[in-house]
């Protein structure tokens, strides 16, 4: 596997984390001296936050939010953020319930639930590189995230030959997990038959480059357009107070140091107001809703449309959100606990629309 890349910068790392099993004092052992934790099962029902029949958070609404009808044609298979805060282990173990109540309430119910208004929902457990990781990721910390990512592809490879019956599917992530499915889109869906049964990837919160359309992957493309299906939408959500020049630099490096220092470098950014890459900028009076308050601290609110305005800023989504949706940025500005929160009826609207139009299209 090539190089791990940098997610933006420390502090953004560390999506949907709490004060849940931080671990500390003294050096950690070396990654080749901690025995790992157990593989996850994925015929088991304990290696899943989410699947058909078991949807556990994901089925959490808003109030008002429709569920998906129980004929729903299309699945979604969702991993997760960064949740494990330990600075001492490299790797989740699965059986940690502290973590996973906590993966639940932040982004189980928060990300992957954003997609019950239209389909069946998959969301693997997976042993997820911790806090730590994030320290070395040059080193012991790229072998953490090595081991996770064969838990994602095994989870994929699992829902693939025993749930998804030739469905079709989008894929779904954020932060760590989005840069799982970066991997996964390349190994395993870039080139192949399952690009034509993909409906579009939602890789939210990571280090996607313009330029990786057409060198990382050869044939999937970017969404140029709301109902555009086969592609791939990415934005990275921050206020105007963040030193863009700053966080663009350090998240074009992976690009820079695989590809060279060309224009595609830029961060990818697709407004997900507007959906269209040719409409970067949107006013608050056209978003259609956000969830207030934050991730995984009591019962989900009702969203509040008209909220959020947003523009494209040199490959990051500058946003303008009302202070009565009660957000709290990371440092520096990052609303990266956020990117999917504050866009959550948009989201759930476009994901609707791309699957009524790759139904439409199967149908022809």
């Amino acid at each position: 596997m090539k190089q791990i890349a940098s997610l933006l910068m420390a502090a953004i790392l560390l999506s949907g984390t709490s004060t849940v099993a931080l671990a500390t004092g003294g050096t950690p052992p070396s990654f080749a001296d901690q025995t790992p934790p157990p593989a996850p099962d994925y015929a088991r029902p304990e290696a899943w936050a989410a699947r058909a029949g078991a949807p556990g958070a994901s089925s959490i609404r808003p109030p008002g939010a429709e569920a998906a009808p129980s004929d729903a044609a299309v699945d979604v298979f969702y991993v997760h953020p960064t949740t494990y805060r330990s600075k001492g282990s490299w790797n989740q173990d699965i059986a940690d319930t502290a973590t996973n109540a906590w993966t639940d309430a932040s982004v189980i119910a928060r990300q992957a639930g954003v997609f019950n208004g239209c389909c069946r929902i998959y969301a693997p457990r997976y042993r997820q590189g911790s806090t730590l990781s994030f320290m070395a990721m040059d080193g012991d910390g790229g072998r953490a995230f090595d081991l996770a990512y064969t838990d994602v592809e095994r989870a994929f490879d699992h829902y693939l030959k025993h749930d998804n019956k030739g469905r079709p599917f989008i894929l779904a992530g954020h932060s760590q997990g989005a840069r799982h499915l970066m991997v996964l889109l390349e190994r395993r869906i870039d080139g192949t038959e399952l690009a034509r049964r993909m409906v579009a990837a939602y890789v939210v919160g990571v280090n996607l480059s313009e330029g990786d359309f057409g060198k990382t992957y050869k044939s999937l493309t970017a969404c140029d357009t709301p109902a555009q299906t086969g592609c791939v939408v990415g934005w990275n959500a921050t206020l105007a107070q963040t030193d863009i020049p700053m966080v663009s630099a350090a998240g074009e490096r992976r690009y820079v140091e695989w590809y060279g220092d060309d224009p595609g470098k830029r961060i990818l950014c697709i407004n997900p107001v507007s959906f269209d890459r040719g409409k970067p900028e949107t006013t608050a009076d056209q978003a259609l809703g956000a969830v207030p308050g934050a991730p995984g601290e009591g019962a989900m609110q009702a969203t509040q449309p008209g909220a959020v305005a947003a523009r494209c800023v040199n490959g990051f989504l500058v946003v303008e959100p009302a202070a009565g949706l009660d957000l709290t940025p990371l440092p520096g500005g990052s609303m990266h606990y956020h990117d999917y929160g504050l866009f959550y009826a948009d989201i759930r609207t476009n994901a609707r629309l791309r699957i009524d139009a790759f139904l439409k299209a199967a149908r022809q």
